[in-house]
């Protein structure tokens, strides 16, 4: 059951990259990318990360998707669509496709050994067994404290400023 899952969250990340990715209107593309947001959290939840399940619905879902949306309201479309949309650098995209695809080749070809996954040991060398809330709340709580109150403050700066700009031109 889990690998019909597994496939239905798949094919609905793929599905909804693309269409963010192909689609003319800003509008579809962003519901798109939402679409491809509840794909990765359903990953998530498969592989016992509830903690991320949860982050990626009420942060990226929530939160990014409706600022992105609301940005999307306050530009002018019309003008954004008689602009120029593509700068012809075929060679470049050309170039990262291949070595992406050389990376994913490389995985392929190595297999399990190219991931080093080490496990976490105790004094007595039994390992700790730790849910993946345990361990990102130790992490964020000790060692990225400070980063991650600067972050919030700059995504709080961030949003008010945005807010203050599109009142003036209203």
């Amino acid at each position: 059951m889990d690998t019909v899952f597994f496939y239905i969250f798949a094919t609905l990340t793929l599905v909804g990259g693309l269409l963010t990715i192909t689609r003319r209107n800003a509008v579809h593309s962003a519901i798109s990318l939402i679409v491809s947001l509840l794909g990765v959290a359903g990953l998530y939840l498969l592989q016992q990360a509830e903690f991320l399940f949860a982050v990626q619905i009420v942060l990226y879902v929530g939160g990014i998707m409706v600022l992105f949306l609301f940005v999307i309201m306050l530009v002018n479309l019309d003008q954004a669509a008689k602009q120029k949309q593509f700068n012809g650098q075929w060679l470049v995209a050309l170039a990262a496709v291949a070595a992406v695809g050389a990376v994913i080749g490389w995985f392929v070809y190595r297999g399990q050994g190219a991931f080093h996954i080490a496990e976490e040991t105790t004094n007595s060398g039994l390992a700790v067994v730790l849910g993946n809330t345990e361990l990102v709340a130790d992490s964020l709580f000790s060692e990225y404290l400070l980063p991650f109150e600067i972050a919030s403050i700059l995504l709080l700066v961030a949003v008010v400023g945005s807010v203050v700009m599109a009142k003036k031109r209203i």
